[in-house]
């Protein structure tokens, strides 16, 4: 089983921008379609951004399209998130994970990391 690692957050304004990584450990990183959720304070997990075990196909949220973007470096065995012109509204724990196929559906994925809080104030 694939663990994941978590990294990037921070607290920021809104506007700023950060980079999320999370590393996988493992060899077959590159057979994996990623994914990015969140989970703010009282509400139910969500998907963020899912990327292909190549990068050549991605989905968005309708809520962060235009301002996330997702990317892998298989080399690396990590998928980042490349967050612009946050807003209070993204504050919420991120977490990666792994699945078989690119799907929305967050019970499709497994392997989750511990997650990395990110703070947007206003």
């Amino acid at each position: 089983q694939v663990q994941l690692v978590e990294s990037g957050g921070g607290l920021v304004q809104a506007g700023d921008s950060l980079r999320l990584s999370c590393t996988a450990s493992g060899s077959t990183f590159s057979s994996y379609v990623m994914g990015w959720f969140r989970q703010a304070p009282g509400k139910e997990r969500e998907f963020v951004s899912s990327i292909s075990w190549n990068g050549g196909r991605t989905a968005y949220a309708d809520s962060v399209k235009g301002r996330f973007t997702i990317s892998r470096d298989n080399a690396k065995n990590t998928v980042y998130l490349q967050m612009n012109t946050l807003k209070p509204e993204d504050t919420a724990v991120y977490y990666c994970a792994v699945t078989s196929s690119l799907t929305t559906s967050i019970g499709a994925y497994d392997s989750w990391g511990q997650g990395t809080q990110v703070t947007v104030s206003s």
